[in-house]
């Protein structure tokens, strides 16, 4: 393979010479990649087992909201401000009440 003279290009050449090598070099990382799980997937498979069986790797902590409102008459109907509003938060502010009135102090 040869390769061109550097000094000839514009910066123009350079930089669609820069891309190419990058997009080649992301290429070839991704095909290394594919092909050592295909290695370990075989290996896992030949001993029997999954690959996701022999990896115990921590997963990632749910995070729960905590409530900002309350139910005035049932305070274990929470709602955390995110997401759908609940049935109940609608019907409050339906009836012309506040929000606020709901918040939990």
């Amino acid at each position: 393979m040869t390769s061109p003279n550097l000094d000839d290009l514009s910066l123009k050449e350079l930089k669609a010479h820069q891309k190419a090598v990058e997009k080649a070099i992301a290429s070839f990382a991704e095909r290394e990649k594919a092909a050592a799980r295909a290695k370990v997937e075989a290996l896992a498979k030949e001993l029997g087992y999954d690959v996701a069986d022999l990896f115990d790797l921590p997963r990632k902590a749910k995070r729960v909201s905590e409530a900002k409102y309350r139910h005035p008459e049932n305070p274990s109907l929470t709602w955390s401000g995110r997401g759908r509003k609940p049935q109940w938060f609608g019907e409050w502010l339906n009836a012309g009440k506040s929000a606020d009135d709901l918040k939990i102090a």
